[in-house]
C-alpha cells in the first residue's frame, strides 16, 4: 500500500472518519482500492514466510473478497507471478473468484483492471502476472502448472 496512507491506518478511528468525512466523492472513492484500510484484522495475510492460509469463516466474512485482495496483491508485486485458481468446477471459479461481486475484476481499480481471458482460463494483469483457472474436478489439469 502507498506509504502516504500509512498514517492514517494508525491514526485513531475518530481521526480517521474526520479525514474521510473531509474528502470530496472522488477522493473518497479512491479509499475502495486500498484494502488494507477497509479490511478487519483476520482478513488480511498472515506476517512471515507461510505456504498456507487457511481463512475457517461461515458466511459473510469476505473469504471471497480477502483471497482476491492477496491474489490481486502478489499480482502487483511480482509481475512473473504465476497463480493458480482452483475450485470445486471451473464455473464456480469464474463467477465466484473472477466475476462475482468480490472476486479479482471487481476488487481492482480501473487503472489497473486485468483481462480475464475466458477461453483460455486466465487472468492477466497489466504487468504480466497471470492466474490460471483449474477444477477439484479435473485434478489431472494441474499436472505441470
Amino acid at each position: 500500500m502507498s506509504e502516504r496512507f500509512d498514517w492514517i491506518l494508525s491514526a485513531p478511528p475518530e481521526t480517521r472518519d474526520r479525514v474521510v468525512a473531509a474528502l470530496n466523492a472522488d477522493e473518497r472513492k479512491e479509499f475502495d482500492w486500498h484494502w488494507f484500510m477497509q479490511a478487519r484484522e483476520p482478513q488480511l495475510p498472515p506476517s512471515g514466510d507461510w505456504r498456507t492460509w487457511l481463512i475457517l469463516a461461515g458466511r459473510g466474512f469476505g473469504k471471497t473478497r480477502a483471497g482476491a485482495e492477496w491474489v490481486r496483491m502478489v499480482a502487483e508485486e511480482n509481475c512473473e507471478a504465476r497463480i493458480a485458481l482452483i475450485s470445486s468446477s471451473l464455473s464456480e471459479a469464474r463467477s465466484v473468484m473472477v466475476e462475482g461481486e468480490s472476486g479479482l475484476l471487481a476488487c481492482c481499480s480501473p487503472e489497473s483492471q486485468p483481462v480475464f481471458e475466458a477461453s483460455l482460463r486466465r487472468v492477466r494483469f497489466p504487468n504480466g502476472a497471470q492466474a490460471q483457472l483449474f477444477s477439484a474436478a479435473e485434478p489431472e489439469s494441474l499436472r505441470g502448472p
